[in-house]
């Protein structure tokens, strides 16, 4: 009886199934996503070891977003280096490109070797992408296409083209390549405004206004400013200008009536300069 009972419950199961057995549904198989690389990542990674020692002075993060850098942007950096291994990485995980802006081929040895050391050391497509390039020094022509990219960021570069003669060209290329809308981004050792500017800013340090003014006579409309590169304890007066200053630390010469009294250590102590830094935008058309 148990038999029969035991047969006719199979037989009515079989029978509501459809006479089917039961089968899972199929898995789709779950593909994690690599999440974008952050700029926080970018700086914290350790390939940049050996820089990380001056990022309480340079403050990238703060300086990065200040300037308002961001994912499928194109960034062009001017004579770069040292931000390079911090933009490019995260630009091509991005959806960005880095466009370096470095020296034109073949105006002596020296600038050729750094051009040729610039590239051997990002040149990893794997890391750091595809990096495009441009060509900026005195009366060399259009830096890049025009309108071409988001965003121009320059450090500390801005004494070399005044003492140069080419400050008012400089600006204006840069306008020329950005899109409208786009980003200048300057930083320069800072002279106080109640100083005298040296037009050929021998020194090193360029007061505010006086980039402020470069910008606007190329079409720039000035954002803002920032503090996040500034050092109260940087005087801007030093015996062999901003050079004097880490990292350079230059010691004047034996016998000169500056080293008759110079304390290296007491301008080690002051850090690296007092930065202005600058946000100026191309105006929409």
């Amino acid at each position: 009886m148990r038999l029969l009972f035991t047969l006719f419950l199979t037989a009515s199961l079989a029978a509501c199934s459809g006479g089917k057995p039961e089968t899972a549904e199929p898995q789709t198989p779950v593909v994690e996503e690599k999440a974008a690389m952050t700029l926080a990542e970018a700086i914290a990674h350790p390939r940049r070891s050996q820089d990380m020692a001056r990022d309480k002075f340079r403050h990238p993060q703060g300086t990065l977003d200040f300037f308002e850098i961001g994912p499928n942007q194109r960034v062009a950096e001017i004579w770069p280096g040292w931000y390079t291994e911090i933009l490019a990485p995260y630009l091509k995980d991005n959806g960005g490109a880095y466009v370096a802006v470095l020296y034109p081929q073949g105006v002596n040895d020296r600038l050729d070797t750094r051009i040729a050391n610039f590239k051997e050391k990002f040149g990893n497509t794997e890391v750091y992408g595809d990096i495009e390039y441009g060509a900026f020094l005195k009366d060399n022509g259009p830096i890049l296409p025009p309108e071409s990219v988001d965003t121009v960021l320059t450090f500390r570069n801005t004494h070399s083209w005044m003492r140069g003669g080419y400050a008012d060209q400089a600006f204006a290329e840069f306008y020329a390549a950005l899109k409208p809308g786009g980003i200048l981004g300057v930083v320069q050792h800072r002279l106080p405004e109640t100083a005298m500017q040296d037009p050929d800013a021998g020194s090193g340090y360029v007061q505010e206004s006086y980039i402020k003014a470069l910008a606007a006579d190329a079409g720039f409309e000035f954002v803002e400013s920032s503090e996040v590169n500034a050092n109260p304890l940087d005087t801007a007066d030093h015996p062999m200008g901003v050079w004097t200053l880490p990292p350079r630390s230059r010691l004047p010469e034996e016998g000169s009536v500056e080293a008759a009294d110079f304390n290296a250590d007491a301008y080690k102590n002051i850090g690296e300069s007092d930065r202005a830094t600058l946000k100026f935008r191309k105006p929409s058309e």
